[in-house]
Formats: C-alpha cells, structure tokens, sequence
C-alpha cells in the first residue's frame, strides 16, 4: 500500500459530527505524516539518497499506480492526503431525510463518524433554521448514510459511533424491547462491517451479532493523562470509589492501574419510579462498602445521563468524609438541566473537578465551566482506523495497560 496516499481510504462526517471527525481527520492526517518522515528517512540512508530524491522516486511509483495521468507539478514535499468524503444531508418538510454522497466512493473501505447523541442545533439542507435531532432522527440518517455508499460501489462501510445508541437497553426484567442489539443487527443487515465505539455500556451486546464486530475502544488513558495533572498518584489518601456495583469493574481497573485501595456504594433501586432528574431519582438506599474518611476520591463511570446517580454518590462520600472529590466520566451526556445540577453542585462544595471526552458534543455552555475538564480520543479513534485499514493488530490500543503503566509509574 503506498505511503503517499493510503489508497481507498475515505471518511465521512454524519450531520452534527463535523467537529470530532474533522479532529480524527487532522490525527489521520498526522499520523501518515509521521509515518511517511519515518520511511523517508530510512529509505535514504539505505540507498544513499537524500529525501528530495526519495520523494520524487515514491511520486514516480504513486504516478505509475495511479488512475489518473499527472499534469500538475511535482511537489517539493509531502502533503498527507484528506480523507473526508463530503455529504449533502437533507431534511424535507414531512422530516424525511436524505444523504447523498457528493464524490465516488466506488471501491473504499469508508469509515462513517456519526455522533447519534448530538442533541444541539445541527444546520441541514432544506431547513432555514438549525433543527434539533433526536437519537431516532441520527439513526435515521445514519442508515441512509449507509446504503447510500452502499449503493454507490463502496467496498465496506463501517460506523465509527463515540456513542453506541440504545447501549442501556441490553438486558430485560419485564416484556421489554432490545433495544441495543436490534440497532446493531439492523447494521448487520445493512452490510456494515464493524462498529468502533467507547467504553459501551455492556460488552453482552457484541454477544446478539453473527458477522458484525465490535471494536470497543477505552478512554482510561486519556483520562489518567488529566488526571495527572490535578493530583499527585503517589498520595497516600488518593483513594478509587465506584458510584455503584455496575461501575465497579471500571473502577478496579483504575484502582489496580493506581494501586490504590477501593471502596463502593451500594444502593437498592425503586424501579417502579423513572429518574428524571438528579433530584428526582429512583435510588432509596445507599451504603458504602470501605472507607473515604478524609481521602480525594476518584470516581469512574461509563456515562453522566441526568447526572443522579453521581451526585447521590457524591453527596454520600461528602457526607462520609471524602475532601475531595475527582469524576471519570467517558461519556458526559449532561442530560436535560444536569449542567446547571452540577454546576450547583460544584458551588456547593460537592466534587473538586469531572474529567470528560470529547466523544459527546459540548458547546462553550459546558467546556467553559471551571469543574469540566475535556479530554481529547480523537487520536485513539484515528490510529484505529489506520490500523483497521492496514490490517495491523488492534489489541496494543485496545489493552492499554501498558501505556498506563508507563504513565503511573514511569516503567
């Protein structure tokens, strides 16, 4: 595969995405940059060649390969190649949709980046003002998106999705819908390759598909890289709390990464009421197994929905004697009014600081806020991408144990 321009690569930024995937574009951009300089550089020493005449020589290679016969000038260095794909999406007045894809995609494995959580003002086609979308409306769009670089030649298409949707509908107590695996068996359908998300909230959905694979990325890297830098790893009082018994996988994984002692609220939920807000939750009992008495707590969850469960928890670790409280959160939904909540919260002495991804959209409303601190995994997204496409192994980004340990404790 040449290393001036990876050849049928392309990517495609679903409506209200543009932002994270002009980011993994840029990261894609960098990375066959680097690359590139590597190879140069060693292809010159091993044929006595200066990189002025590695390039031309490699340009002559890309030329010969190429469908198209070459009239503009040889370039004087490398450029990496843009990978987007543009799409015209369209909303009618009846709220149908429509993507067409605007250059040919004929043979490309493409890579949709589609956030189905954007619930912001999203600037369509056929629409004056700025429509609001629903996770309905982006899956909508999401699917025309699919067949119509299905129907226009395309040779694989997979879904990069921060956010897997419907991910908390994936185990039933009463007659309820699967949600979870239904959206991923209709991609199944649909041709899709592979879907590539983070930190979902429940591996048992990958079990619903035959052919579809998942690729569950983790941001605990990314996070720790933050975290680093508000509090010390060698404090002895840094404890790692998990907010409840579903998160307490999550948060053994950074205990054992910190080496720090781990502590967990126990609650027991009234599942006849439906949580609305972080006021009006359906918890009635918390109990906390450990011990945070004076200690800077650190708190890992997948998700801040309506933001609940996290402030019941900080509530009853300030109540227990906690001094501090720090939030891991790989996906900060904030819900409804969960910012003002927090932000509440945060005046009232609750938590200390929220670590987030950017892997939900935010506008300057929460990114401004002196508690939220954002961290970026677009380059976690765009070395997957490459990797998928090469062919390389995935499991050195998917286990990131080793880059941890190198970060705690400097090995």
């Amino acid at each position: 595969m040449s290393i001036i321009k990876p050849n049928k690569l392309g990517v495609i930024a679903g409506p209200g995405s543009e932002r994270f995937a002009y980011k993994v574009l840029r990261q894609l951009r960098l990375l066959y940059a680097k690359r590139y300089r590597q190879i140069s550089s060693a292809l010159a020493k091993r044929h006595g060649m200066n990189e002025e005449e590695v390039l031309r020589f490699v340009m002559l290679i890309e030329d010969m390969n190429s469908r198209k016969i070459p009239y503009t000038k040889l370039p004087k260095q490398y450029h990496a190649p843009n990978f987007e794909i543009p799409v015209k999406y369209t909303r009618f007045a009846n709220t149908e949709v429509k993507a067409e894809i605007l250059q040919s995609v004929r043979g490309l494995r493409v890579f949709i980046i589609h956030d189905t959580t954007n619930e912001y003002p999203i600037q369509l086609c056929g629409n004056d003002a700025p429509v609001t979308m629903t996770v309905n409306d982006h899956i909508m769009i999401l699917f025309a998106t699919i067949n119509a670089v299905q129907v226009a030649g395309a040779e694989s298409v997979q879904l990069v999705l921060p956010t897997y949707p419907y991910s908390r509908q994936h185990k039933k107590s009463t007659r309820e819908a699967l949600m979870a695996s239904w959206f991923g068996r209709m991609c199944e359908y649909m041709g899709v390759e592979r879907i590539i998300t983070l930190d979902i909230h429940s591996r048992e959905i990958e079990n619903s598909f035959n052919r579809l694979k998942l690729e569950n990325l983790h941001a605990s890297y990314q996070i720790l890289i933050q975290l680093k830098k508000i509090v010390d790893f060698k404090d002895p009082n840094l404890v790692v709390a998990s907010p409840d018994t579903g998160a307490i996988t999550r948060n053994k994984f950074y205990s054992e990464a910190l080496h720090k002692p781990l502590s967990t609220l126990y609650k027991e939920r009234d599942y006849s009421r439906v949580s609305t807000s972080a006021q009006q939750s359906n918890i009635r009992i918390i109990k906390l197994l450990g011990e945070v008495k004076g200690k800077v707590v650190l708190m890992a969850d997948d998700m801040i929905g309506t933001g609940g469960t996290l402030l019941g928890a900080m509530k009853e670790m300030k109540s227990l004697g906690a001094t501090k409280i720090i939030c891991a959160i790989s996906l900060p939904f904030f819900n409804r009014n969960a910012i003002e909540e927090f932000d509440q919260a945060y005046k009232d002495g609750l938590f200390y600081r929220i670590i987030g991804t950017n892997a939900v959209y935010h506008n300057e409303r929460l990114l401004s806020k002196e508690w939220f601190i954002n961290t970026d995994v677009t380059d976690l997204f765009a070395r997957i991408i490459s990797r998928l496409h090469h062919g390389r192994a995935l499991s050195p980004l998917l286990d990131n144990r080793k880059f941890i340990r190198k970060l705690v404790d400097g090995e």
